[in-house]
C-alpha cells in the first residue's frame, strides 16, 4: 500500500483550487483529474491514510507515466487490476485515465477455465495485483507474462512508482472516444461480457448522477461495492470526482463492519445492490443506529420494504434507480413517485414495447395492490429508440453487440410496464415471467413478498417445468445462520399476503444460509434456476390444497417427480 506519507513525497506544495464549476464541463476523466490539482480537499480515505485530490492526482501520473513505458503499440491499451478496495485501484483508474490505457477490472471471485477464458479475451498487457491475485491467476494462461504481473505488495512497488513521479500530464491524444474501461456484466442471467466505456460517457456519467443522486462537495463517499463493477465506477467514483467530493474505501462489502466503517470515515453517501441491504438490515440493531452519518445512498435491486425499514433505522434515503454497465440515463428520477416505481422515462425515446412487432405495449392497468391487470397487453421490454449511437459495445463480441441494437434501437433485455400517471415500474429480467396454468406470473412480485419476511435475507423466484404442462414458480431463500426453515412458518405468511396470489406462491423453496452470488454481490439466479430443486440445498414442496403448507423433500420424493416428466413425455425440459 502506498502510504500517506509517500503520497506527499510525490506532491509539490498545497495549493487551494474550488471545485469545479458546472460551466466549465470538462469531456475527459483526464481533464477532470487535471482540474483537481492544487485541490487541498480530501479525495480519497483509507482507513487511517488520507490523500488530497492534488495528492490522488500525482499518484494517478505517476503510474500513468509507468504505464506509459510498459506499453506495447502492437498491443490493444489494457491493464487489468486485481484488487480489492485498494486506494492502488483509485490510482490506477486514474493512470489508465491520463495514458489513454484501458483499466480492466478482474473479477475476484471467479476461478478457473471461465476465469482464464474471460482475462484472456480482453488481451491485456500487465496486471496490477497482490500476492492473492497472482495465487489466483497461477497456471492460467491470460497471455500476460509473469514479468508483468506488477505486484503492489513487492518490496521495489514503491520505489518504482518514485522513479516515475513528475508533473502530471494527459496524454495529448486523449479524447472523449478513448476507452478507459472494459466492465465485465454481472452475469447474473449467463456468462459476463466485457462492456466498454470511453472517458467522455464516464464523465458524462459522473455529471449526470452527481446531479441525480445528489453528491456533492460536502459528501463523503463510501464504496463497500467493487470497483471492478459499474455500480461503483460509475455511480460513487467519477460523481464524487466531478463534485469534488471524498471517496472512503472498503476493502470489501461487509455487513458486520457497515455500521462501524461508515461511522469512522463520518460517510453520508454509498452505492449499494439489493442483497447487501438485506445483509445490513439482519445486523442487530443498536440504540445509536439512527445518528449513523448516511444521509443517501444509490443502487438497485432493494425491495421497498427494505428501503422503508432502512430509512427507518439509520435515517438514509435509498435512491433505487435503473442503469446498467452498458447505457444509463433512461430514467428521471420522480420524488412523488411510489417507493416500486423506478420513475418517469427521461425522454420520448424510452419506450416499453412487444418485442416481437415492436408495437409499445397498452398503459398498465393496476388493481389496489399495484399489480398489472392486463400483463398481457402492458408488459414489454425497455428499449431506448434513439440510444443506439450511444451503446458502445462489448469487447470483440458482435453477437452480444447485435442483441443489444437492433432495428436501430438498443435493448436492455429488462422488462417494465407504464401506468396512466405515466411512471415507469421494472418487471424484472426477460426470463423473470412465469407461465402457470397459461397465466403470467411476475417473479419480481413473488421475491419482493418474500422479502418482507423478517428472517428472510434475500430471495430469487423462477421458473421451473411443470411434470405435466407449463411451468412452476419456484424461490431460493437465504435465511441467516441459526435459523430454520420451519421457524419461519411461510406458508402462513404467504397466506395473509394479499397482493401475491396463489399462483404467485412457490411451488418450491430451496432454503440456503449462503446462496450463489457474483462479485458485485448479485444472486447468480441462473446458475440457481438450473440446479432448480435437484440442488443440495433443503428443498421444501407445497403439499396439499389450499392455503401454502410446505415439507421437506427426500430423496425418493425427487425421483419420484422425476419419473413424472419421463412418464408424461416431458423429461426434456429438465436442466
Amino acid at each position: 500500500m502506498t502510504s500517506t506519507s509517500n503520497a506527499r513525497a510525490i506532491r509539490e506544495g498545497p495549493r487551494s483550487r474550488p471545485p469545479v464549476p458546472d460551466e466549465e464541463r470538462l469531456e475527459t476523466i483526464a481533464d477532470l483529474l487535471l482540474a483537481r490539482l492544487g485541490d487541498d480537499h480530501p479525495g480519497l480515505i483509507d482507513g487511517g491514510d488520507r490523500w488530497t485530490w492534488d495528492e490522488v492526482v500525482r499518484e494517478s501520473a505517476a503510474r500513468a507515466a509507468w504505464a506509459r513505458k510498459l506499453r506495447d503499440p502492437d498491443k490493444p491499451f489494457h491493464i487489468g487490476v486485481l484488487l480489492e478496495n485498494h486506494p492502488e485501484f483509485i490510482f490506477w483508474l486514474g493512470a489508465g485515465a491520463l495514458a489513454g490505457a484501458t483499466i480492466v477490472g478482474i473479477n475476484s471471485t471467479r476461478s478457473g477455465d471461465y476465469l482464464e477464458q474471460e482475462v484472456r479475451h480482453v488481451e491485456l498487457q500487465a496486471v496490477i495485483t497482490d500476492a492473492a491475485g497472482q495465487e489466483l491467476l497461477g497456471g492460467l494462461d491470460i497471455g500476460v507474462p509473469v514479468e508483468r504481473f506488477l505486484r503492489i505488495d513487492d518490496p521495489s512497488y514503491a520505489a518504482r512508482i518514485a522513479d516515475h513521479a513528475g508533473e502530471p500530464q494527459r496524454d495529448p491524444a486523449i479524447d472523449a472516444s478513448t476507452q478507459m474501461l472494459l466492465l465485465f456484466t454481472s452475469g447474473t442471467t449467463g456468462a459476463s461480457k466485457a462492456a466498454r466505456c470511453s472517458q467522455g460517457r464516464l464523465v458524462g456519467l459522473g455529471y449526470q448522477n452527481s446531479a441525480k443522486y445528489d453528491v456533492t462537495r460536502d459528501d463523503v463517499s463510501y464504496c463497500s461495492m467493487p470497483l471492478f463493477h459499474g455500480n461503483a465506477v460509475m455511480g460513487l467514483w467519477a460523481p464524487t470526482l466531478v463534485a469534488g467530493g471524498t471517496v472512503a474505501l472498503s476493502r470489501k462489502f461487509s455487513a458486520s463492519r457497515f455500521v462501524d466503517e461508515v461511522r469512522a470515515c463520518g460517510a453520508t453517501y454509498f452505492t449499494y445492490v439489493g442483497k447487501a441491504i438485506g445483509y445490513v438490515l439482519g445486523t442487530p440493531q443498536r440504540a445509536d443506529d439512527a445518528s449513523l452519518s448516511l444521509t443517501h445512498g444509490f443502487g438497485t435491486e432493494a425491495s421497498p420494504e427494505d428501503r422503508v425499514r432502512f430509512k427507518e433505522r439509520f435515517g438514509a434515503t435509498l435512491l433505487e434507480a435503473y442503469g446498467s454497465s452498458e447505457g444509463a440515463g433512461m430514467v428521471q428520477l420522480d420524488p412523488q413517485a411510489p417507493l416500486n416505481a423506478l420513475g418517469r422515462p427521461a425522454h420520448d425515446g424510452v419506450k416499453i414495447v412487444d418485442p416481437e412487432t415492436r408495437i409499445e405495449c397498452a398503459v398498465a392497468e393496476l388493481d389496489e395492490h399495484g399489480r398489472v391487470r392486463n400483463a398481457e397487453e402492458a408488459v414489454g421490454e425497455l428499449v431506448n429508440t434513439t440510444g443506439a449511437a450511444a451503446f458502445e459495445g462489448y469487447w470483440k463480441n458482435p453477437t452480444a453487440d447485435a442483441e443489444r441494437v437492433r432495428h436501430g434501437w438498443y435493448w436492455t433485455g429488462d422488462l417494465g410496464f407504464v401506468d396512466a400517471a405515466g411512471l415507469l415500474y421494472f418487471a424484472g429480467r426477460s426470463g423473470d415471467w412465469i407461465r402457470v396454468d397459461s397465466e403470467n406470473i411476475s417473479a419480481l412480485l413473488t421475491e419482493r413478498v418474500l422479502r418482507r419476511h423478517g428472517d428472510i435475507v434475500i430471495a430469487a423466484a423462477f421458473a421451473v417445468p411443470d411434470p405435466r404442462a407449463g411451468d412452476q414458480v419456484m424461490a431460493a431463500i437465504e435465511i441467516a445462520d441459526g435459523r430454520r426453515f420451519e421457524d419461519l412458518d411461510l406458508g402462513a405468511f404467504l397466506a395473509a399476503q394479499p397482493d401475491l396470489g396463489t399462483k404467485g406462491a412457490p411451488r418450491f423453496v430451496r432454503v440456503s444460509h449462503a446462496l450463489p452470488t457474483t462479485g458485485s454481490n448479485k444472486l447468480r439466479k441462473k446458475e440457481i434456476q438450473l440446479d432448480g430443486w435437484r440442488t443440495t440445498d433443503p428443498v421444501f414442496a407445497w403439499v396439499g390444497r389450499g392455503a401454502p403448507s410446505y415439507v421437506e423433500m427426500t430423496a425418493a420424493d425427487k425421483e419420484a417427480l422425476v419419473a413424472e416428466f419421463e412418464k408424461n413425455g416431458r423429461f426434456r425440459f429438465l436442466p
